[in-house]
């Protein structure tokens, strides 16, 4: 069996990041229990991030530049489809990882903690992230920001209902109905 390059090793300790940070968020989540699931050593976990929050902050930012690129991917792949057809079904897709939906809704929770603890720069980083999301999605429906605050309201509202595991025929989806766009639920 080969050996892993730092690279490959960096990439699977953020994808165990991404999975315990996830399951347990910032403060219930120990660098132990992702070194134990990627198999090293904590103080080999800590060559290759400076420490805890360095660790999530690649994680949470590893969730959030995969939507728009994932967005990109759905424009390029179906011309012919409407931006939002395309778009919203790349995000159904996306959130079907549900760690990587719980670990976005576990770094909108860790930044509010770190801003009453007085670190900005963390939420800074995390906006800057979210805010390519709004961009890409203003670009795609041509500049109308009510669009975009519908597409991403929506998206959110979604985030909150399959986080909360809301069966697909409970009553909070009724307003939701995707078949029109092409998105089972």
């Amino acid at each position: 069996m080969a050996r892993m390059s730092a690279d490959e090793r960096r990439e699977s300790v953020i994808r165990a990041a991404i999975t315990e940070f996830a399951r347990g968020g910032y403060n219930g989540t120990s660098t132990e229990a992702i070194a134990k699931r990627v198999g090293v050593s904590q103080p080999y976990l800590f060559r290759l991030f400076k420490n805890k929050r360095e660790l999530f902050l690649a994680a949470a930012l590893r969730c959030l530049e995969e939507t728009p690129k994932a967005f990109a991917d759905a424009l390029e792949r179906r011309p012919d489809s409407s931006p939002l057809e395309a778009m919203a079904a790349a995000y159904m897709g996306l959130i079907e990882d549900r760690d990587k939906l719980l670990m976005q809704m576990q770094t909108y929770v860790a930044v509010a903690s770190a801003e009453v603890a007085g670190d900005y720069e963390f939420g800074e980083r995390i906006r800057a992230a979210w805010a390519e999301i709004w961009d890409q999605a203003q670009v795609a429906f041509a500049g109308d920001v009510n669009e975009v605050t519908d597409f991403l309201g929506c998206g959110m509202l979604i985030n909150v209902l399959v986080a909360l595991g809301f069966p697909e025929d409970h009553r909070v989806w009724s307003g939701l109905d995707m078949s029109d766009i092409g998105v089972p639920r």
